[in-house]
């Protein structure tokens, strides 16, 4: 019998649906819808009153994730020609820790006309930074405790966390904090409106809440950051905690009407869009790092033991797979960057030849700069434009470009970029041998992985390993429809465990990026400078950039 699951994966600027065949594997049919807000970093919609927002605001808006439902599922249906009846589980995954405050019925509060003009009562992206000084103070107060949970967290806490944005919200907005009934991932959030049911996966828990070994951090250390944050945890995530591949609930008779799938299909319980990428890519080995690589890159693998590892973004007991160590590291800025250029720095020139030409400039930009040779263009850049995820965890860095003469062109710096994110990642494998953990083996997935040649050899160069790609344009989705067909269960055509499940239905290319000798050897040479500047601007020998950070901030201020 035929027997299909949708995996749906919410991204930073859009959400994409995947119908997937549960035995073979096969992508019927897939499905995007771009969030009509987008980021909201300037200012709230006009609707909402334009209220400006502060530097290293990052907003969304929840009605954006509830159309990819209502869009992405009926097109893959209609697609695919698939029956509802075939469709036996549906999944979804999330950036994270992206957080909104809701009503004891799952209602944001940002859709309440007395609250929809307080920024607040919105969803705070992951990449919304502007707690980081709550981050750093909760850093600091673990650090002087001996707080024992600090060590799987790498030894800081990042203002991508709930822990600071919640934090934010009771100094700045208490009357927020004071409605809502709780606050919630929004993974978890899209699953309660599947289903009706209330849940708190222990993926996004475990890496983005501080859950640890069945618990919290104590009473006593949040009641000594602020003592209105002693109780948070019992007071606004008082719902219960799911593992990986469970079964939530069914989907319920008003979301089937609006989406077309038949009431009771089985929904998985939410997850982080990284972690979930593992099983598409039917990694099973220790020792394999994945790099989901977008507008961020996050880089995951998992082992039989806990390290601690300096600058990770987290190690939770069964945070990827049941019954192994998954840990998580990333880099801020990646495919940002990248857009940020073109759009901001090409020269008129470079965007009418791509169009005389007929090309993306995406793709003509990088026609020139893989002519150009490891080194020839004298740059070497640090890949801070959002801040440093890790290994450094530090928001307040920023980017720079080394080396720049009247000579430079800009394919150059583009390439120089390129490089920068590869760098980043070599970093990070480093800490994680570093730490005890093996990297033996690098896999990529993601759009860069899957357009950019160029890119993914000089990341094999970089790092001095083969890079496998995964075999899917939509990772993180294939993956959820994987753990869709766990929740399902065997009896209902899916699979019990989720390694049969990643045999089943991952898949990666034929194609394996190799180093090219004379290109490594010279990227060793590189790396070496970029090691130099890294530990020079990033671990306080010369804070400029947080200076530069500050006058900014204080300028800012005093312009408003």
């Amino acid at each position: 019998m035929a027997a299909y699951t949708i995996g749906i994966d919410f991204g930073t600027l859009s959400g994409r649906a995947v119908l997937v065949d549960v035995h073979s594997g096969e992508e019927k049919a897939s499905s995007a819808f771009d969030y009509p807000h987008a980021v909201m970093d300037r200012a709230l919609p006009p609707a909402c009153g334009s209220v400006p927002l502060p530097m290293d605001w990052a907003l969304e808006h929840p009605q954006d994730y509830l159309d990819v439902l209502t869009h992405t599922i009926p097109d893959v249906l209609r697609q695919s020609g698939v029956k509802a009846e075939e469709v036996i589980g549906v999944a979804v995954d999330f950036t994270a820790s992206t957080l909104l405050p809701v009503r004891r019925d799952g209602t944001p509060l940002c859709f309440l006309p007395e609250y929809r003009e307080n920024p607040h009562a919105w969803v705070k992206l992951w990449k919304h930074h502007a707690a980081q000084h709550l981050a750093n103070r909760l850093t600091e107060a673990a650090q002087q405790r001996g707080e024992p949970w600090l060590r799987q967290y790498g030894g800081r806490v990042s203002s991508e966390w709930q822990t600071p944005k919640i934090w934010q919200v009771i100094e700045e907005a208490p009357e927020i904090y004071a409605a809502a009934d709780a606050f919630i991932e929004a993974t978890d959030w899209i699953v309660l409106q599947l289903t009706g049911v209330w849940s708190r996966a222990a993926g996004a828990a475990g890496y983005k809440g501080l859950w640890q070994g069945g618990k919290y951090p104590s009473e006593d250390f949040f009641a000594s950051l602020d003592p209105r944050l002693a109780r948070y945890t019992e007071e606004k995530f008082a719902y219960p905690l799911v593992q990986l591949g469970e079964r939530v609930g069914g989907v319920t008779e008003a979301m089937a009407a609006a989406t077309g799938l038949l009431p009771g299909t089985a929904v998985a319980a939410g997850n982080v869009d990284a972690h979930v990428t593992v099983p598409a890519l039917g990694i099973e080995r220790t020792g394999a790092m994945l790099a989901i690589m977008g507008t961020s890159t996050c880089h995951v693998l998992f082992d039989r033991e806990e390290h601690a590892v300096r600058g990770m973004c987290g190690v939770v007991d069964g945070g990827v797979y049941p019954g192994y160590y998954g840990y998580e590291a990333g880099q801020s800025c990646v495919g940002d960057h990248f857009a940020w250029f073109i759009e901001n720095c090409l020269p008129a020139s470079y965007v009418e030849d791509a169009k005389r030409q007929g090309k993306n400039i995406y793709a003509y930009l990088r026609e020139k700069a893989d002519r150009l040779f490891p080194g020839e263009s004298g740059l070497l850049a640090l890949d801070w434009w959002n801040g440093n995820r890790s290994v450094l965890v530090d928001v307040d860095l920023c980017g720079m470009m080394l080396g720049m003469t009247l000579q430079t062109r800009p394919e150059e710096i583009y390439r120089a970029l390129i490089e920068a994110t590869a760098y980043g990642t070599r970093r990070i494998v480093e800490a994680f041998r570093e730490g005890g953990v093996r990297v033996g083996e690098f896999y990529a997935s993601g759009g860069i992985s899957q357009k950019d040649p160029m890119t993914m050899q000089i990341y094999a160069d970089v790092l001095g390993m083969p890079v496998r790609i995964a075999g899917t344009a939509q990772g993180p989705a294939l993956g959820s429809a994987i753990f869709a067909a766990v929740a399902a269960g065997k009896e209902a055509g899916g699979y019990d465990d989720i390694f049969a499940a990643a045999r089943a239905m991952g898949k990666v290319q034929d194609t394996v990026y190799t180093p090219i000798p004379e290109r490594a050897a010279v990227y060793e040479r590189l790396y070496k400078e970029y090691l130099t500047l890294h530990d020079y601007f990033g671990r306080g020998e010369n804070d400029v950039m947080k200076h530069l950070r500050q006058i900014r901030r204080e300028t800012l201020d005093t312009k408003a």
